[in-house]
C-alpha cells in the first residue's frame, strides 16, 4: 500500500474505535463528508486493503502489446542504433507504420539499459537574440568537420545555411573542408534557389575576413582593407555582412548542427550512402525537405526580402577575383595559366591594361576591362586563391595580391 492509503486506514481505524469522529478524519483526509463515508464503509467491508484503487496490478487495455515492444527494442538495439529517442520514435513511423510516443520508447530504452544517445549538459545562461521578423532578412551558414559517414570513413566538412526567422534550411552540402570554394558553392546555391538575402551573419574565419595586417597603397589611400573572395562577392551582390563574435552569438547554426550529428549521420546510414557526391544529391533531392517539414517555423511577417538575379548576372558575380596586367602580346598571365585577348572594337589592343580576371564556379575564366568582358579562358580546375606578396612591391608598402594555383588538369 502507498502511504496516503496508510495514513486513511490509520483515520479510518481510529474513527471505527470511536476515538476519532468522522467529520474530523474527513477534514484530515482532505476529502468531503460523504466521500469519508464511502471510504469508511470500504474500510469495513475489506480492511486497509480495500482502500487500493481497484485497477492497480492490472494491465491498461491500451497498453502495448508485448511483441511490438519486443520488436521496438530489437531494432533500437540493431538497425537503428546510433538515432537519438524522438529520431528512433518518427523512423519507426515512417519505415514499419509503428505509431508510439517518445515517452514509450524512452522508456522501453531506459528500461532495457541503453543509455541515451547523448547526455544533457545544464543550459547556460545567454541572452536572447530576437528571431528576424521577415524570410531572407538575415542568413546565417558555417561548416561543421565531423565524420559524417561513420567512424571508419574520412571526415569531412558539412556546409550548411538556414534562415534566421524561420530556421528553415536553404541549402546543404558536403566539402573537404571549409574553405572559400565551399562557401561559394553554397552561397550559389541559396542565390539560384531563392536570391540573395539581405544580411548574412557568420563567424571569423578566414574565408569570410581577413586577419592580417598587410596594406596596400590603394587600400591605404581608400582607408579600409579589401575583403577576402567572399566579402567581395558579398559586396557585390549588397549582402551585408554581419560578424558574430561568439559561438553563441550564432547558436541557432550551431544547434542546427547539433541535430545534423545527432540525425543526419544516421540517415545517410540508413539511406546506404557513403560518398559526398551521391550524398549532395541526396540532400537536395530528399534530405533538406524533409529536415524542414520537421524544424522550420512559420516568419512573424509575411513577405522576403531575397532578391533575385538574371542567372547570367549571378554566375558572373560568384566568382573567383584575380588582379592581372595584358602583356604585350594581348595575352593575360595567371600562375601559369594564359588567356588570349582578341582585339577590342577598331582592332584596338589592350596590352599594359589592368584588368580583372574572374573564375566561375563551372571552372571558366572572363577578363573584365572597365566592367566589359574583354575575353573568355577555358575551364580550369576550381582552388582557392592564394594571399601572396607580388614580386614587386611597392617601396615602402606591403603589397599583397590574390595568386591562382595553375592546375594542369582541364574540366570538361
Amino acid at each position: 500500500m502507498r502511504q496516503r492509503e496508510l495514513r486513511q486506514g490509520q483515520l479510518l481505524q481510529r474513527v471505527t474505535e470511536g476515538q476519532l469522529p468522522l467529520r474530523h478524519a474527513a477534514a484530515a483526509l482532505g476529502v468531503g463528508y460523504r466521500q469519508a463515508k464511502r471510504l469508511l464503509a470500504k474500510f469495513r467491508a475489506g480492511g486497509p486493503a480495500a482502500l487500493a484503487h481497484g485497477n492497480r496490478g492490472r494491465c491498461p487495455p491500451n497498453r502495448l502489446p508485448e511483441a511490438q515492444r519486443r520488436r521496438i527494442l530489437a531494432l533500437s538495439q540493431d538497425q537503428y542504433h546510433d538515432c537519438n529517442d524522438a529520431h528512433f520514435t518518427e523512423r519507426l513511423a515512417a519505415d514499419h507504420g509503428l505509431f508510439v510516443s517518445r515517452d514509450l520508447v524512452r522508456r522501453l530504452r531506459r528500461g532495457a539499459g541503453l543509455p541515451p544517445k547523448r547526455r544533457r549538459r545544464p543550459k547556460q545562461h545567454h541572452g536572447r537574440r530576437p528571431r528576424r521578423s521577415l524570410f531572407g532578412a538575415m542568413m546565417l551558414w558555417d561548416g561543421s568537420p565531423h565524420r559524417w559517414f561513420g567512424p571508419d570513413r574520412p571526415p569531412c566538412c558539412l556546409m550548411a545555411a538556414i534562415d534566421d526567422a524561420t530556421s528553415r534550411g536553404l541549402a546543404l552540402r558536403f566539402e573537404p573542408t571549409e574553405t572559400s570554394l565551399g562557401y561559394l558553392r553554397l552561397l550559389d546555391q541559396v542565390v539560384r534557389r531563392y536570391g540573395a538575402p539581405a544580411s548574412i551573419y557568420q563567424d571569423g574565419h578566414s574565408a569570410l575576413y581577413r586577419h592580417d595586417d598587410h596594406w596596400s597603397l590603394d587600400e591605404q589611400l581608400h582607408g579600409q582593407q579589401e575583403p577576402t573572395q567572399i566579402g567581395q562577392v558579398l559586396r557585390e551582390l549588397g549582402i551585408e555582412p554581419i560578424r558574430a563574435l561568439s559561438p553563441q552569438a550564432k547558436g541557432r547554426v550551431e544547434r542546427l548542427f547539433n541535430t545534423f550529428q545527432d540525425r543526419l549521420v544516421a540517415d545517410l546510414r540508413l539511406a546506404g550512402i557513403s560518398d559526398p557526391l551521391t550524398a549532395n544529391l541526396w540532400l537536395d533531392d530528399v534530405y533538406l525537405a524533409r529536415h524542414n517539414d520537421r524544424f522550420a517555423v512559420p516568419a512573424a511577417k509575411n513577405g522576403s526580402l531575397f532578391r533575385r538575379f538574371p542567372p547570367a548576372a549571378a554566375a558572373e558575380t560568384l566568382a573567383f577575383r584575380y588582379t592581372a596586367t595584358v602583356g604585350n602580346d594581348n595575352a593575360v598571365r595567371l600562375g601559369g595559366l594564359i588567356i588570349d585577348v582578341p582585339p577590342g572594337p577598331n582592332h584596338r589592343g589592350y596590352a599594359k591594361a589592368r584588368v580583372e580576371v574572374r573564375q566561375l564556379l563551372d571552372g571558366s575564366w572572363r577578363v573584365y576591362y572597365q566592367t566589359q568582358c574583354i575575353a573568355v579562358g577555358e575551364a580550369t580546375e576550381l582552388r582557392d586563391p592564394l594571399k601572396a606578396r607580388s614580386r614587386r612591391p611597392t617601396k615602402g608598402v606591403a603589397d599583397w595580391t590574390w595568386v591562382y594555383r595553375a592546375s594542369a588538369e582541364v574540366t570538361t
